[in-house]
């Protein structure tokens, strides 16, 4: 409210858009406007934790620059005896996903899933899975068609369609491809939550029987090593539509820069004394802004009337 006041004394445009400073949640007269943070690689730079890794191929080759021209590749321990590795990163603050990518610098494995987080890391949820044998090693049908009914659940392709060729290439999943309500995503809850993640797990289960090498000419041990140049999840900062961009607080922990009266590391929730109007996710036809209540207005205006006229204010 008082930047829209401000907004309309300012007589002049170079006025009000020094007062607005081309602030995406807001028009040139300081209505609301639905905003959201900028889409970036979400795993960029970020930590991965690696159960299992080759000291020379550290697990911050996953996520650092992805230089065609000068590839690094994360690779497992070539010594382990486990055939399964676990990569896991976390985000830092819930981002809602469109796409999480690996990109192979040797053999694929045969099987592998994708789980999210959407408590930094206490609970773990299936996002996706892939294998040549979806019900012998994740207990699930494959390719099972997507409805309303099931568009939260997560599916198993079939890895010889998902992941091929052996050797190189890319694994991606999209979030939302095939889900029906992913067109009208704004009022879809249902997949809103679906696409909301704080932490993101990568399970690689085992190496692909046509993909497997030996050691060496003289060994006859195939080698269940991984190896992965990158590891890309593509998403936006979530903010709930009322705010354009996500900043690091003093404490350390990313937050929403919230907009529209609203509050939270989300902006899940209206500011204090803003509850005229319940909180709801901001939308392309309504703002869902936050309204201050009117008997706070009221209290404030009883205030400032006794302050004027020397009554003492308790």
């Amino acid at each position: 409210m008082l930047l829209l006041l401000l907004v309309l004394l300012c007589r002049t445009a170079i006025c009000r858009t020094l007062l607005l400073e081309d602030d995406p949640c807001y028009d040139d007269v300081g209505r609301p406007l639905r905003c959201i943070p900028d889409f970036v690689n979400a795993a960029f730079g970020r930590l991965v934790v690696a159960s299992s890794s080759e000291p020379t191929n550290p697990a911050r080759y996953l996520t650092d620059l992805n230089n065609p021209s000068n590839v690094t590749c994360w690779a497992s321990n070539i010594n382990s005896t486990e055939t399964v590795v676990n990569l896991t990163l976390s985000l830092g603050k819930k981002y809602e996903l469109t796409y999480i990518s690996l990109q192979f610098c040797g053999p694929k494995p045969d099987s592998l899933a994708i789980y999210k987080s959407m408590n930094y890391g206490e609970t773990w949820y299936p996002f996706q899975f892939y294998s040549s044998q979806c019900r012998k090693v994740f207990g699930k049908s494959p390719n099972v068609p997507l409805t309303r009914s099931n568009e939260q659940e997560s599916l198993c392709a079939d890895a010889r369609i998902g992941i091929e060729p052996a050797t190189g290439g890319r694994v991606a999943f999209s979030t939302l491809e095939g889900r029906p309500s992913a067109y009208d995503f704004d009022n879809s809850p249902v997949l809103q939550d679906w696409v909301t993640a704080t932490d993101i797990r990568v399970v690689l289960v085992r190496v692909h029987p046509w993909s497997m090498t030996t050691l060496s000419p003289n060994d006859t041990e195939l080698s269940t090593v991984y190896s992965v140049s990158d590891l890309a999840i593509g998403g936006r900062c979530k903010c709930n539509g009322h705010a354009s961009r996500c900043v690091m607080g003093s404490d350390g922990s990313l937050a929403c820069d919230c907009k529209h009266n609203t509050a939270g590391r989300d902006c899940e929730k209206c500011k204090p004394f803003h509850f005229d109007r319940p909180w709801r996710r901001a939308t392309a036809q309504n703002v869902h802004e936050c309204v201050e209540g009117a008997s706070y207005n009221f209290a404030i205006k009883n205030r400032e009337v006794r302050f004027q006229d020397g009554r003492s204010v308790k």
